[in-house]
């Protein structure tokens, strides 16, 4: 269960980070994504980065 909530997090940590970048325009991959240079898209990464924080706090412990 805790190796679950680990990987779990780390996934959803590295897709949150991802998130924000295309959509602060900082990672432009790939070329035709819908995402990139719009806000919107950085608060969801931020968000599913605190909930990635957060399962990987779990798993921990």
């Amino acid at each position: 269960m805790m190796r679950g909530l680990m990987i779990c997090g780390i996934l959803a940590l590295l897709v949150g980070l991802l998130w924000i970048g295309q959509g602060t325009g900082t990672i432009n991959w790939p070329q035709s994504s819908f995402m990139i240079s719009r806000i919107q898209w950085a608060w969801y990464g931020a968000a599913l980065a605190v909930v990635g924080v957060v399962l990987i706090w779990r798993g921990r412990s």
